[in-house]
């Protein structure tokens, strides 16, 4: 017997929170939903926004929903249109950052582990997700 919900989430009707640099993301499936194995939202880019390079201690997928990416995985530069995915395993350095300079950007991205943490490869500074996003651990 499970005691899990299930759950619709409308990211219309969620707030989203700051990452600075002209992103702006959007938690979804978390651990405070009730997730035990995954957690993901939406990232969304103004023009010209990117990412600082950084690392997850899991692996990550991420679909562009809207407008034109490039995705800087391990040092190559893939140019990514709507709908193209990317799969990035743990501790591999990356980042997205929106090729438009009028358009904003939208990515959803997908975490393997209710642990997941971003490092900054730059200062080496470590946090997790949900905490970045608001979401209380345990909650």
């Amino acid at each position: 017997m499970t005691t899990q919900k299930a759950a619709v989430f409308r990211p219309d009707q969620i707030p989203a929170h700051e990452r600075g640099g002209g992103a702006k993301t959007i938690p979804l499936v978390n651990r405070a939903s009730g997730t035990t194995s995954f957690i993901n939202g939406i990232t969304i880019f103004e023009p010209g926004a990117a990412i600082p390079l950084h690392k997850h201690n899991c692996e990550e997928s991420v679909m562009l929903l809207e407008g034109n990416a490039i995705a800087e995985i391990d040092g190559e530069r893939y140019e990514l249109k709507p709908e193209d995915t990317t799969f990035i395993p743990a501790n591999v350095p990356h980042r997205f950052i929106n090729a438009s300079r009028t358009e904003r950007m939208k990515i959803l991205w997908i975490y393997a582990s209710v642990e997941a943490t971003r490092t900054l490869i730059a200062t080496g500074d470590t946090r997790r997700i949900d905490a970045e996003h608001g979401q209380k651990p345990g909650s």
